[in-house]
């Protein structure tokens, strides 16, 4: 029996990698799967965004947080941040190619819950 290097992350999930303390892939994924990183995400999808229409699209979120939040997906490489220096201050984020395939999964699950809030809510009462 050969012994395979897993291709994907429900396959190092099976395998355990993720629950490993020290997995990097954890910190990915609570970036990743935060509320606010998650909604960053998919607003992001197919569009560029400047900070302040970010915070208004991401209804909620503080100006602290949203710029943490995207701090880490810049440094997880999912999210890049373009600063044009001029004044008053430009800042544009867009997605990363990997990025956008994060999003792009996201955005499914999202769809998903959202079509079927109905049944999760009479579910929980």
């Amino acid at each position: 029996m050969t012994d395979t290097i897993p291709s994907t992350l429900s396959e190092r999930v099976m395998r355990g990698d993720v629950f490993q303390l020290g997995c990097p892939a954890r910190d990915v994924m609570r970036h990743v799967t935060s509320r606010w990183g998650v909604l960053i995400l998919i607003a992001l999808l197919d569009n560029t965004l400047r900070f302040s229409q970010l915070r208004r699209k991401v209804s909620g979120v503080s100006e602290r947080m949203l710029a943490q939040t995207l701090q880490w997906l810049e440094t997880d490489g999912l999210v890049v941040r373009r600063d044009f220096r001029v004044v008053p201050p430009h800042v544009e984020y867009t997605l990363t190619p990997l990025g956008s395939d994060a999003a792009r999964m996201i955005a499914a699950l999202a769809d998903w819950i959202e079509i079927n809030s109905h049944q999760l809510t009479k579910a929980s009462s």
